[in-house]
């Protein structure tokens, strides 16, 4: 894989109170870490053995994050951030572009990687979002993708580099609980804040319930909105965390 030299400016920051790299050059992210002073030894990993999880009808490898990390810090994996753009600029991977699910975006970043490159998408759902991005490149044509299985939060939870405007700010973690009819059980249920790009999502379980998870640290004014199937729900955070959310 191609390695690049990325000149790191100090700093230490940290958000929801765990330590992270703050303040390097991450103007024109291209998926690849910071080179590390120290390179890890290189050792095998069986990816054959990775659980996978069928997004869209594709099956998506869950890669964990110790070997995400590992491919990291060699500079041996992109990575992709497949959240919305207002959670982007607050915080993400050092080096990572945006592009969400499902499809990226115009003048999407990974439209000029090579198809045979191994990419790495991210969301904080743990892995919904990062999965329906990976799916969508897998379906182009990608030859090696995989989804961050245990999500943005263990990233931060390490210490992990990190970049954004408010990694800094404190979140507060929601769950958003709701039932959808179970002819549904298996399809997608999304999340999304009515004044802003912030997204997760959430499978619909064999029974019709569904749990959403969101890292946040906004207003407590601001509006969300829960597109089910089978219906579509809006409120703030103390509205739609009051009860089952329901049509």
């Amino acid at each position: 894989m191609n390695r690049r030299t990325f000149l790191a400016i100090g700093g230490v920051a940290t958000l929801g109170g765990v330590a992270g790299c703050l303040g390097s050059d991450d103007s024109e992210p291209d998926g690849y870490g910071p080179e590390p002073e120290t390179v890890p030894e290189e050792r095998s990993i069986d990816t054959s053995s990775y659980r996978t999880q069928t997004f869209n009808g594709v099956a998506v490898p869950l890669a964990p994050i110790d070997d995400v990390f590992y491919w990291y810090q060699r500079q041996e994996a992109r990575v992709a951030d497949a959240r919305g753009s207002a959670q982007y600029e607050r915080a993400h991977i050092v080096g990572a572009p945006l592009s969400p699910a499902p499809d990226g975006e115009s003048d999407d970043p990974i439209e000029d990687w090579a198809t045979d490159e191994r990419i790495v998408t991210y969301c904080g759902c743990p892995h919904h979002l990062s999965g329906l991005r990976a799916a969508s490149l897998i379906d182009d044509g990608y030859e090696e993708v995989y989804a961050l299985d245990e999500g943005f939060g263990a990233w931060i939870e390490r210490g992990y580099p990190l970049a954004g405007s408010e990694v800094s700010e404190d979140r507060a973690t929601y769950e958003i609980r709701g039932q959808s009819d179970a002819a549904y059980a298996g399809e997608m249920v999304m999340l999304e804040q009515v004044d802003a790009d912030r997204r997760e999502a959430a499978p619909i379980a064999d029974d019709g319930s569904y749990t959403l998870q969101l890292h946040y640290a906004g207003s407590t004014d601001s509006r969300f909105r829960v597109e089910a199937p089978d219906y579509t729900v809006e409120g703030t955070l103390a509205d739609l965390t009051s009860d089952t959310v329901t049509a």
